[in-house]
Parts: structure tokens; sequence; C-alpha cells
């Protein structure tokens, strides 16, 4: 049997970031994913946005390592040519009552260390976003848009220039997690056929699926509150020319599913906006909301927009660990051996800001990893 260092399950943008920090250090590892390219789930199926770390909670991870992220990937960004615009983003009060709403949110994104945040008046707003409606707003200037293929294609690339073989296997779906005296025996299913490896260390990080890989290895998901919920979300592009250049937010919904549905440009100018957040049982990537109600929202903020130039765009699904009305949940990333499961890395609930997060969530993993090594 073929013996490695460290499998890592899932090559989403997180598991290709730990991934290339991982291959600095000359050791050999494997990225194990189940679909026939990288990034098929959540990573390809977002609004690409760099966010500033304002809507977590102070000295939370999804906090310190979005702050810590978003320097990252601006530098990663332009050191490697990946397409990116710090477009700016303001999250804005449409009437008086939000006010102190978003004065909430500007105050946990400096308690968390998110830079160069203002509070602005109407008039401000107006300035930078002639078509916004809204009395107040908070401005984060560090907030940006990039091409998320073509980082997680930076990620690949850095991994595969780092080893003596491209260590992505793709079209390989683990089947089973066997715990060994010095490590685990990882079974898989490659190309439809039945296939084994033995690696000291097994990371985590398979997004959507992250707690069946966890319940392979012999973890109670309900006893640890593993479970991921799979909570969906629409977007509409619109036709047209574009009503703003910034990333523009309203208040985020008080039951923390999301942060409301915002317009986000991309790298050509074009707008869409999303996502809401409703749970879902099946994965499903067809867009299921109501054109009515997603319009309404929109109005709030930007009362141009007409009904009749929003148009389906994509969906995509978040892996959360907080259900229906449970309060705010953190990141899952650690060494399970005080469970039992020495050389177990896991990454449960990687979901929002997970894009911005992931070079950070790599810098954190990497010596996790050479402790156990």
């Amino acid at each position: 049997m073929e013996k490695v260092d460290i499998v890592i399950v899932g090559a989403g943008v997180v598991g290709l970031a730990i991934a290339s920090e991982l291959t600095r250090t000359g050791r050999q590892l494997f990225i194990l994913e189940k679909e026939k390219t990288y990034g098929q789930g959540t990573s390809s199926r977002s609004s690409e946005v760099i966010h500033g770390g304002i809507y977590y909670p102070p000295n939370s991870l999804k906090a310190k390592l979005c702050v810590r992220g978003n320097t990252l990937l601006y530098r990663i960004c332009q050191e490697n040519r990946i397409g990116h615009k710090k477009t700016g983003k303001i999250v804005v009060a449409t009437n008086e009552t939000e006010i102190k709403g978003i004065e909430q949110i500007m105050k946990q994104g400096k308690d968390s260390g998110a830079r160069d945040l203002e509070m602005i008046d109407e008039d401000r707003i107006h300035q930078l976003e002639p078509n916004v409606k809204a009395v107040a707003a908070v401005y984060s200037p560090t907030t940006g848009i990039l091409d998320t293929h073509g980082l997680m294609d930076h990620f690949h690339q850095e991994a595969k220039a780092n080893s003596s073989i491209d260590p992505l296997i793709l079209d390989t779906e683990v089947t089973g997690l066997k715990p060994t005296t010095d490590g685990y025996i990882v079974d898989m299913t490659s190309g439809g056929q039945p296939f084994s490896v033995e690696a000291r260390v097994v990371i985590n990080s398979a997004g959507l699926y992250s707690d069946k890989i966890a319940a392979m290895v012999g973890l109670g998901i309900d006893k640890e509150r593993y479970r991921i919920q799979w909570c969906k979300g629409d977007y509409f592009s619109l036709t047209g020319k574009p009503p703003c250049k910034m990333l523009v937010y309203p208040e985020p919904p008080k039951d923390g599913t999301s942060l409301g549905i915002h317009a986000t440009p991309d790298l050509t100018g074009r707008i869409k906006f999303g996502p809401n957040a409703y749970y879902v049982k099946n994965i499903d990537y067809k867009v299921e909301s109501d054109l009515e109600e997603f319009w309404k929202d929109i109005v709030k903020y930007l009362p141009s927009i007409r009904k009749e130039d929003l148009h389906p765009d994509m969906s995509g699904i978040r892996a959360k660990l907080q259900g229906p009305g449970d309060p705010f949940r953190d990141f899952v990333m650690r060494h399970e051996e005080d469970k039992g499961f020495p050389g177990f890395i896991n990454l449960l609930g990687i979901e929002s800001p997970g894009l911005t997060c992931s070079p950070a969530i790599a810098e954190m993993i990497s010596p996790m990893v050479t402790k156990i090594l």
C-alpha cells in the first residue's frame, strides 16, 4: 500500500490553499477531490468578495482569519497577476431605524481589526454611489472582488510546482477512514476503481460533506455538534447599465443566515444581486427564489432597478454549522487528538468568509501539521 505524509480531502479553495502552503515544507501529499475538477462546490458559487472582516464577533476565527486573509489575498493577487479589484463597499441604512444596526457592525468591525472603516452620511453616499438611496452607511475601502477560479488555479499550480508529481487526484471519492498505529488508511474510489493509501495526517476540507468525512473516522457528529446544514442562496443578474461600481450591502438579517441581498459587480462591471438564504435537504443549483421578493429587497437601496431587468443567474450552497434559528457558529478548525484521533485535522462550517480566509486558514493549519509530523 502506498504511503504518504498528508491526505487533504476536498479541493475547494481552502483545500488548495492548504496544499499550496504544506508542499513548501517538502512533505508529500495528495489532494482528493470527488468531482472531475476542483472548486465545483461552494468555492465556485459565491459573490467572489474579498471581505474586510466586519460581520463577525471579535476574537472569533471568522473575524481574525478574515482580517488576515484580506491582507494576504491582495498580496497574492498582485504578485501573481490574479484578477482582482479593490472596489470598496458600503453597508447601508435605508432609514433611521437601521442606523443602530450598522453602527453595531462598525463597532464590531473595528474591534475585530478591520482596516480603515468609516461611518458616512447621505451626502458622502451620494458622492460615492449616486443611485444608492440611504441615510447612512459603513464604508469599508479594503473590501473588493477577485477571480476565484484564478486564485484556485494559482494554489493548484503552487502545490504542483512544489511537488515531484501533481498532488491533485480528481474523480476520487473517499469511502472510508481507518485509524492505524501511525495514521489512517484512506479508502477511496478513483475513476470508479477502489484504491487505498496510508497517511500520517488527514485534513478534512470536504466542505458540504465535511461532516460525512468526520463521521467516517469515528467522530459523533451530533454529539460534537459537527452536523452540516445546507443553506442555499440564489443570485439574479442585471441587464442594462450597472447602477453602482462598489459593493452595496443592506443591513444584514437578524437571523445571521446571510449578509443580505447585496449588489456585487464582477471584474467586467456586470452586476448580480444575492444571495438570499434558505435551508435545503438536497444539493440542487437551480434558482428557485421568487423574483418579486428579491426585487423588493433590492429597490430599498437601489430604487432605479426595474424588475424586468433581473434574470435568474446562479445559486450556491453554504456548509453551515448553524441551523435554522441557531445563534452564531464559528469555524471548526482543530486537531482531534484529544478526542482519540491523532493526526486527524477537522475543518467544518467553512462558509463565508471562507474564500477571504483561505490563505490565513492555510497559515493556521501548517503548524498543526508540523507538530504532528
